[in-house]
């Protein structure tokens, strides 16, 4: 079979990732007779180097005439100035918001062979595995009124918390749909008692839970959550909140995995039924890494692991994903560690060589 697939390294350690993933995936291609037409395409700041604009139309439309987007990191000490009117984390929203990718699903897994590499007790993280369904194009990062300005008593600034019921009704419900195949239960994470947006997100959730009477709803506020991460995690199974929690619980969950090197994301338009294929944009949670750029030190796992995702949602190739998934667990089960996830007696490898151990694994 033939599939298009849209590629955006990015900055900073991003293209050399991408590398090992391209990589794994023309093992993928080889061992079961697919073609991928890859089509590369700017964004960030490499695109505002370049285009001046940190995501450029015609890499939207090139995204769009694909079956996925596979996407590593934007951003960089280059662009990090608070007042340049272009950042490259504006091309990163603007790719969510132009492809309607309105769920973000973060699966926080621990692997057995990693569980004492963590800096919380085995004996809590062992067994870790669940999911954060991330409301991804509403909330603070988008929306209005959105501004800085001076007065004449000092500078002000506004950032507002909006959502509507449309919004929160369908992200809600890739939560009940994803906790219905796995164990049915579904927490809700707000700050219901201060905000009025979360006494909406409150409302609108019980409201659909009762299309659910099989899935049991437990609402949560984001503080008490990030607690319970750390005191107990395999409380959770399936985790639906808005946009900014989402953002912030997801960083502190990779730390349940062991590196925030460890997990991979998707951002899709719907809910992600078995057999059925999905559009969808793949990338790890991790960020662009400048300090590591060059030296072959950063872990690709949760961007080789991206791909695993995009190939079970966005092109139904459900045998393929699990073949990499599992060619991932076989080089930490023969104990080749990258710096961020190293343990005792353990073979420390960099990206190129971790690429090349996984993508050996798929062959056979």
């Amino acid at each position: 079979m033939k599939f298009k697939i849209a590629v955006l390294p990015g900055d900073g350690v991003g293209p050399e990732i991408a590398v090992e993933a391209v990589k794994v995936l023309e093992r993928v291609g080889k061992k079961f007779g697919h073609e991928f037409e890859l089509n590369y395409g700017l964004i960030g700041g490499a695109a505002i180097d370049a285009q001046g604009t940190a995501l450029h139309p015609d890499t939207i439309k090139m995204c769009k005439k694909s079956d996925a987007v596979f996407l590593v990191a934007v951003g960089g000490p280059k662009w990090d100035d608070p007042n340049a009117k272009v950042r490259p984390e504006d091309g990163l929203l603007a790719i969510r918001k132009a492809l309607g990718l309105f769920a973000n699903l973060r699966p926080v897994f621990m692997y057995p062979e990693l569980v004492n590499n963590t800096n919380l007790k085995p004996e809590v993280v062992k067994g870790v595995n669940f999911v954060v369904v991330r409301e991804l194009t509403g909330g603070l990062y988008f929306g209005r009124p959105k501004r800085r300005w001076t007065t004449t008593r000092g500078r002000r600034a506004v950032d507002s918390m909006s959502y509507s019921e449309q919004e929160i009704e369908r992200i809600v419900r890739v939560g009940f749909e994803l906790a219905r195949s796995r164990s049915k239960r579904l927490v809700s994470v707000d700050k219901a008692n201060v905000l009025e947006s979360s006494r909406l997100w409150r409302t609108v959730t019980i409201e659909v839970s009762k299309d659910y009477p099989d899935v049991s709803l437990e609402h949560m506020f984001v503080d008490a959550c990030s607690m319970r991460f750390i005191q107990n995690p395999r409380h959770f199974d399936v985790i639906v909140t808005e946009n900014t929690f989402g953002d912030i619980l997801t960083d502190e969950a990779s730390m349940l995995a062991g590196s925030m090197g460890m997990l991979p994301s998707a951002s899709v338009a719907g809910i992600p039924m078995p057999g059925e294929r999905i559009f969808g944009l793949y990338e790890p949670i991790h960020g662009s890494a400048p300090s590591h750029t060059g030296k072959n030190d950063i872990n690709p796992i949760a961007t080789i692991n991206s791909l695993a995702m995009l190939l079970r949602y966005s092109l139904n190739l459900s045998k393929e994903a699990k073949v990499i998934e599992d060619a991932v667990a076989a080089v930490l089960k023969e104990g080749y560690r990258t710096y961020d996830i190293m343990g005792e007696g353990c073979t420390k490898v960099g990206t190129r060589e971790m690429g090349e151990l996984i993508a050996k694994k798929i062959i056979g």
